[in-house]
Formats: C-alpha cells, sequence, structure tokens
C-alpha cells in the first residue's frame, strides 16, 4: 500500500484530541463533563478509488495499512482497524451510499495519553466518510455512531465525552455537557496569564483490558442499591452525595467509594463552570486538586507516576492545580501553570521525575479548539 503515502486527497479531514477539564469518568454515570478539543490533531486525507466495494487504510504512523471489502465489514485481530471497521460497520447500518476509498490517517496525538486519539480516529473517519460520499450524517449521528463502533468493535464501553468534545468543540470554549440529555453549553474559557501544560508519564494504559469497564460495572453496582430505596435513582446523576452515604454499609466499601468520588465530582463540575464565569482561577486550581485526591483515593485510577506529578506540581507556587486526566493508570496530568514559569516548571518535573521512576517525562500544551473539521487547500 505504499502508493497510498503519495496519493492525491479529494478532501482532507482534521479531527483533534481532547482533554477534560474536570468531570473524570462522568460521562458514563450519566454526569457533567467539561471538556474541549485540543490542538494536537489526527490528518486524514481520503479520496474515491474505481472499486465498488474495496477500500484500503493506511497508517502513515504505524507504516502498515490493510484492505476492507465493505460487503464483509467484521472486526479484526488488530486493535487500531477495529476502530476504523466498527465506524464503517456503524455507516453500513445507515446507509449503502458508500464505496471503495483510499485513506491514510497521520496523527499528532501521544497514544495512551489520555487524550482520546481513539475518538478522534473515529470521528475523523465517519466525518470524513460523510463528506466524501454525502451521506448527510448530522454532526450528532457522527457523535453517536462513534460511540457505538468503540463499544461494539473494540469493547471499551466509553461514555460520549471524546467523541462529543471532538467533533462539537467550539476555539476558545469549554463545553458543559449534560452526559443525559445531552444538552450543552459553550463556556469562554480565558486562563491568562496560566496555561494548561499536560505533562505525559509515558506509563501506558489500555482500557479495554478490564480497569475500565469495572469501574463501570461498580457504578451500576451502586446504583442497584440506592434504586431499592429510592426507584427514581436510574443512574448516579439522580443520587445525593447524602443518599450515597446512607447505604454505605447495603453497597460495601469499595462501591460506596466508588459511587461517593461520582457524586462528589458532580458537583465539582459545576463549582468550576462558576469558577470559570467570574475567572476565579484559584478556586478552578483547587477543584483540580481535589478531583484528583478522589480519582487516587476513593475510584483508584491513579498509579504512582500520576500521584508523584500532582504531589509535586503542590510544591511550585507557579502551579494552581492539577490532576489526572483521562481513564488513569497512566497518561497525563493537566496542570495549570503560570506562563512565566511553564519552561522552569517543566524542567524541574522532568528532573524529579527521571531521578524518581528513570522515565523521561515528556509535555505540550493544550490550546482550546475547534472540533473535527475540513482542511481547505
Amino acid at each position: 500500500m505504499e502508493f497510498l503515502k503519495y496519493f492525491e486527497p479529494e478532501l482532507t479531514v482534521r479531527s483533534p484530541g481532547r482533554i477534560n477539564i474536570i468531570g473524570e469518568h462522568a460521562d458514563y454515570n450519566m454526569g457533567y463533563v467539561l471538556p474541549t478539543a485540543i490542538g494536537k490533531k489526527i490528518t486524514f486525507k481520503f479520496q474515491r478509488n474505481d472499486s465498488d466495494r474495496i477500500c484500503h487504510v493506511y497508517s502513515m504512523g504505524y507504516d502498515t495499512g490493510f484492505q476492507i471489502d465493505l460487503s464483509v465489514i467484521a472486526p479484526s485481530n488488530t486493535e487500531w482497524e477495529n476502530y476504523i471497521l466498527g465506524v464503517l460497520n456503524e455507516i453500513s447500518l445507515k446507509t449503502d451510499k458508500v464505496r471503495g476509498f483510499d485513506c491514510t490517517i497521520e496523527s499528532r496525538l501521544p497514544i495512551g495519553s489520555g487524550v482520546s486519539s481513539s475518538a478522534a480516529l473515529e470521528c475523523g473517519f465517519a466525518y470524513g466518510l460523510n463528506e466524501l460520499f454525502d451521506l448527510e450524517l448530522t454532526r450528532m449521528e457522527i457523535v453517536e455512531l462513534s460511540q457505538r463502533a468503540e463499544h461494539n468493535y473494540v469493547g471499551t464501553k466509553c461514555g460520549i465525552m471524546d467523541q462529543f468534545a471532538s467533533v462539537m468543540s467550539k476555539e476558545g470554549n469549554v463545553i458543559l455537557l449534560d452526559c443525559e440529555s445531552l444538552e450543552f453549553e459553550y463556556i469562554p474559557i480565558d486562563l491568562a496569564p496560566y496555561k494548561i501544560l499536560m505533562l505525559n508519564t509515558n506509563v501506558s494504559h489500555n482500557l479495554a483490558s478490564g480497569e475500565y469497564n469495572t469501574r463501570r460495572a461498580e457504578c451500576e453496582a451502586g446504583v442497584a442499591v440506592l434504586k431499592k430505596f429510592h426507584p427514581e435513582v436510574n443512574s448516579l446523576r439522580q443520587a445525593t452525595e447524602a443518599m450515597v452515604i446512607q447505604h454505605r454499609d447495603t453497597m460495601g466499601e469499595k462501591v460506596f467509594n466508588r459511587c461517593l468520588y461520582i457524586v462528589q465530582e458532580k458537583e465539582r463540575v459545576l463549582e468550576a463552570v462558576a469558577a470559570l464565569k467570574v475567572n476565579d482561577l484559584q478556586k478552578l486550581g483547587n477543584l483540580l486538586y481535589d478531583t484528583h485526591d478522589g480519582l487516587s483515593k476513593l475510584y483508584e485510577v491513579s498509579c504512582p507516576e500520576l500521584d508523584f506529578l500532582v504531589d509535586f506540581s503542590k510544591t511550585n507556587d507557579a502551579v494552581l492545580g492539577a490532576r489526572l486526566m483521562g481513564g488513569g493508570f497512566g497518561g497525563c496530568t493537566i496542570n495549570l501553570v503560570h506562563e512565566d514559569a511553564v519552561a522552569d516548571y517543566l524542567q524541574s518535573a522532568s528532573r524529579a521525575y527521571k531521578e524518581r521512576f528513570n522515565i523521561e517525562l515528556t509535555a505540550f500544551e493544550a490550546l482550546p479548539s475547534e472540533g473535527t473539521s475540513i482542511k481547505l487547500p
């Protein structure tokens, strides 16, 4: 498939990664989240070919590709291929307008870092096919079919936040998304003189391997307990902290801790929005620390590397707040760092991290950016 490296595309689509300011593990519990797309993106180049049903998809990063027969779409043993195949499968259930095409994929997103390269892959691919074959899918349909693709072909029972942020984001804003109703509000974000610095532990996680789905099951077990006493509770969204505390013994310690974190995080997201609206960045930073505390001690999705970086940030006055971001078990911390101190802070954090774990820290600044879009020639 070397020929795909050099073809002239009819269409170029860029699909961004995302960060989530606060509201971690909230989406599949029907809570609130506060994500935005970032400037780092996956670029897709598409062209129709002369075939009715044969397609070629080539990853520039992996330097490998595969062929797809549209008449026999089925899961692959190669994980990254399933993001593509899952999207094609979902589209094929909606329309038969897709014909043979060639596509190259080039990513600037760090894999496994918690910036949701998977959602960017799904959404960008779906967005491109929608344009290439005039499928008339709405943005929301692209979001929802991309989520189903991850559920059905990859096996990660993700919430809807990642796909929503990848498609719907607006430059200079975060999205307050209600994951129950899917109502959303753009919240302008002006962090000056602070910047969002992502520190990548370079410890990799793979959510499909179990812990992510386990947390989801633990939360559902908590909901089942609450529902016996409070029939109106269908998710932790409807639960209060008082309710969860009241039924602590019935839940057992582990399920109680998971549920307590989720109901507390629901309130923290709304407090963070209020802080952003009045530009109270100190309050926002404190909320990030509170969230990390909950993720580490109650939800237990942190790891020594993430905890080290968050604890280290507390020793530096230039940092207002930090927490692990993404599913956990590795990936990135999100840090609010004064713009004048970014270089010095990165240097000192990198040195300390290397001394402690003998792993190189990598970093990037995250700028709230627009969602998936066509790149014009």
